[in-house]
């Protein structure tokens, strides 16, 4: 029989144990036997199978072949640097993968929680992951519950399962048997008498001895589901492997082609000609694939990711940084995210002493002197809080009025009662609640400190300012007291909650952030929209909406209750009207989520319950909560906010689109550097010359084209990136022009590598290939510069990319020594060039820069015109 419907004693024995706890030397033995108390995460790959993914690729599997080919053709040279270029590429991706999972393991580590527990028969305070089954943990007000356990004491002890139910109200509990004779299996928001892992405590205090721990416990049921659901690629890695299938069969056919052309063309059969066609075919291949593509991909996807765990956005998921730069609506809950998640007192009417002092004594929430800190359901809190600010500490009224009985709150009353000694002066009754069902209660008011009868007109009079209240989305409750002359004998909440005295009203609200306001305004200048989802009534809902600019009218806002009453299909066509949600459950997130991608819209989601797992798996961008949030959220989702804060998601928007355009500047430069070699190598085919060896093909790849591209991943967002509307969820990689760029940019510098290799010819073919190495290389180098924008004058721009103007120092020092070292020109076969070939080639080189800016010119002054 499940543990709900078994006596506390009953389960204390089957689990060996007792309202004690257990011993010390027991806890180890089931430590070893159960586990640690801690959900799992994700299996870590191991390095080897991290390797092959990175080598599992169309681009990389090309270049080990030409390796191998070159290594059997005696060419052991090149073959070394070609592995050497794959095997670099592939343990950078590994390290810079690895950097987030890094992030979030930090984050967990500050998150650890700890409980008090009986061990022994003495309470100790221990850390919540080396709790087993058996042990009896103490849990009040403020408590996270650490493992699911059977409640076997409570003090009007309530906890808030919304984590794991999606039920926002919370759940009393007690310690009597439940019924299983009509259902054996009792739903789990129903079990009154379980507390359970990933729920906390609003209210009272008890005592649970724990049924079961880590992956075995309800939440971790749900946790181990979700760790099989399926990951879906994001729209960078499925572009970035159909471009990899693309080149690989471009470079086989140009390889095939030019190696069946220049033996027809030679007429020469024998196996010299052949192993030296094959070669040339060899230097079209690594000319044809862009080495270094996918590691600059990486390290500019994981500099953006370092960038953001800084600003508290902890990316898990590389690859999906980039989904944030076409993110269209972001849809986030509003307490903690929009608003400061705490509660705080901004009104008040009535008697002001009286309403401090009865506030805070019918209150469970408590000031703990050793963390400074106010304990308790956030409302209670706010009412603590706000005596405090106004000279009143609770522990000391309390010591003035000890608490002798209570009725407690009941969500049918909407009412609590709290009955106080006067040391020796008799006894005073203080009740709060609903403003509405607390002014039934009354037959007198306290004003100017006289007591009169309540009057209708007193009734309407407070009624208008409770109305007023409420109209500015502040939560009204309402207090009132009555003298005793002895104390009561029964506390019931119908002996105690009648002839009362009003006191007053307090109005409270939890406070929007300041910068939340602002990332709203950004959202919509970037052609974002923002969507709030809440439980809070509608009038709260739409106030607060309001306020933040998400929505001007209450048309566009609706309930979840409302929700329920559409179909999918007419949520689907009017998806674009609401700009809010109020009275919502998680599962409503789901549908909200679908109805977006329906639209075709790129969605981020946040959460942090378990039950929105769920719809944080199906967004595009799945946020989860970094303070609020559960462990399965956070595992669920891509994203994780260590503040909590939608000024955040905001942040990490704009830097996904800072790194996906300087992802397709590096793309961009990467392909017309490949281009112009390509391009250069075929022309001097033609024409029966051989222009380069794979040697200065890779070395060109390698360090003139790879360390620019990187630079280009640290350059700074252009300026109106928040100020363009999303780029469409299916947009190619080569929008915009960028396929033109490529091409012209990619002839440009062929021609010129050309032209330096004719000049250089006019003295020998050893001085050509020198010039036309040294004109590339450097050509290459400043064309990078030219990718710092790919539409504006790089002359206008207003930044410095300090790390770009260091490559091309570096690349025109180390290019330089290759020339003129004279071992290295030796393994490179190159020559010695004079002044004045050295600065032709370097002019040559440069000339790619007024040639871009000419074409930008012309380009700018086209689109002016239309």
């Amino acid at each position: 029989m499940p543990y709900y419907g078994e006596e506390p004693q009953t389960v204390l024995n089957n689990l060996k144990s007792s309202k004690d706890g257990i011993s010390s030397s027991d806890s180890l033995k089931r430590l070893n036997k159960y586990g640690e108390n801690k959900l799992a995460g994700h299996k870590k790959k191991t390095a080897a199978k991290r390797f092959m993914e990175q080598i599992i690729n169309p681009m990389i599997i090309v270049l080990i072949a030409a390796a191998v080919i070159s290594a059997f053709m005696g060419e052991i040279t090149d073959a070394a640097i070609i592995l050497a270029v794959v095997v670099m590429n592939a343990v950078l991706g590994m390290v810079q993968e690895s950097k987030s999972e890094k992030s979030l393991e930090a984050l967990q580590e500050m998150t650890k929680s700890t409980s008090k527990v009986r061990r022994n028969g003495e309470i100790i305070t221990m850390d919540s992951q080396n709790i087993v089954p058996g042990d009896v943990v103490i849990i009040e007000a403020g408590d996270a519950v650490p493992a699911d356990m059977r409640v076997i004491t409570s003090a009007n002890l309530k906890t808030n399962e919304s984590a794991l139910t999606g039920e926002s109200v919370p759940v009393s509990k007690m310690t009597e048997v439940l019924s299983c004779k009509n259902t054996p299996d009792v739903p789990l928001g129903d079990r009154r008498n379980m507390a359970y892992m990933g729920t906390t405590v609003v209210y009272g205090h008890g005592e649970g001895v724990v049924t079961a721990t880590g992956m075995k416990t309800e939440i971790g049921k749900i946790a181990g589901a979700i760790e099989h659901a399926e990951n879906m690629e994001t729209p960078l890695q499925k572009k970035l492997d159909s471009l990899s299938k693309v080149l690989s069969i471009c470079v086989l056919c140009i390889c095939v082609f030019i190696f069946a052309f220049s033996l027809l063309m030679s007429h020469d059969f024998s196996q010299t000609a052949i192993l030296n066609t094959f070669l040339l075919a060899i230097s079209l291949a690594v000319a044809a694939i862009p080495e270094g593509l996918a590691c600059v991909v990486t390290i500019v996807l994981s500099i953006g990711v370092s960038n953001m765990s800084k600003n508290n956005a902890i990316m898990r998921k590389l690859t999906a940084v980039e989904t944030l730069g076409c993110t269209d609506v972001i849809c986030t809950d509003k307490t903690g995210t929009l608003t400061q998640n705490k509660m705080t007192v901004t009104d008040a009417f009535g008697e002001k002493d009286i309403l401090i002092k009865a506030m805070a004594l019918c209150n469970d929430a408590h000031l703990s002197r050793k963390s400074g800190k106010v304990i308790g359901e956030p409302t209670e809190c706010a009412l603590v809080e706000y005596a405090f600010e106004k000279g009143t500490d609770k522990s000391t009224l309390q010591e003035q009025y000890p608490r002798v009985g209570e009725a407690p709150f009941d969500s049918t009353r909407k009412m609590m009662s709290t009955v106080h000694s006067e040391n020796g002066n008799g006894f005073i009754q203080f009740t709060k609640g609903a403003p509405d069902e607390v002014i039934k209660k009354c037959v007198s008011v306290i004003k100017d400190g006289k007591i009169i009868p309540i009057t209708e007109k007193i009734k309407t009079a407070i009624a208008e300012k409770n109305s007023g209240m409420a109209g500015n989305a502040l939560r009204v409750l309402a207090a009132a007291y009555k003298p005793l002359s002895e104390n009561p004998k029964d506390f019931s909440p119908e002996n105690l909650e009648r002839d009362l005295i009003f006191i007053g009203l307090t109005g409270m609200t939890d406070p929007v952030r300041p910068e939340a306001i602002k990332a709203v305004k950004e959202c919509k200048n970037a052609g974002i929209k923002p969507v709030m989802i809440t439980g809070d009534h509608k009038d709260t809902a739409a106030a607060i909406a309001k306020q933040l600019g998400i929505i001007n009218s209450g048309s566009e806002i609706i309930t979840g209750s409302d929700l329920n009453l559409l179909s999918d299909n007419d949520l689907e066509k009017n998806i674009s009207k609401y700009g809010a949600y109020a009275r919502v459950q998680p599962e409503h997130k789901v549908r909200i989520v679908k109805a977006w991608e329906h639209a075709g819209k790129i969605t981020a989601m946040t959460g942090d319950g378990v039950n929105d797992a769920p719809a944080i798996k199906s967004a595009d961008i799945g946020i989860g909560m970094g303070i609020t949030g559960t462990d399965v959220t956070k595992n669920a989702a891509d994203m994780v906010l260590a503040d909590d804060n939608f000024s955040t998601i905001v942040y990490a928007v704009k830097e996904g689109r800072r790194i996906y355009d300087n992802i397709k500047k590096a793309v961009q430069f990467l392909l017309s550097s490949n281009l112009s070699e390509v391009a250069a190598i075929f022309v001097a085919t033609m024409f029966g010359a051989v222009l380069f060896r794979p040697i200065h093909i890779l070395w060109i790849n390698l360090i003139t084209d790879s360390f620019p591209a990187v630079a280009l991943g640290v350059e700074k967002a252009e300026n109106g990136i928040m100020h363009l509307p999303p780029r469409g969820k299916n947009e190619s990689l080569f929008s915009g022009g960028m396929g033109f760029d490529i091409l012209y940019q990619g002839l440009a510098i062929a021609f010129l590598t050309i032209f330096s290799y004719i000049a250089g010819t006019a003295i020998n073919n050893v001085t050509g290939t020198t010039m036309a190495f040294l004109t590339l290389s450097m050509c290459e180098v400043f064309h990078s510069c030219n990718m710092r924008s790919q539409k504006g004058s790089i002359f206008t721009m207003h930044t410095h990319n300090k790390v770009l103007i260091l490559t091309v120092i570096l690349a025109l020092i180390i290019t330089t020594s290759i020339i003129y070292i004279p071992a290295f020109a030796k393994i490179f076969s190159l020559s010695k060039l004079s002044f004045y070939q050295y600065m032709l080639s370097l002019l040559m080189a440069f000339a790619i820069i007024p040639l871009v800016e000419c074409v930008k010119a012309v380009k700018h002054l086209s689109c002016s015109k239309k």
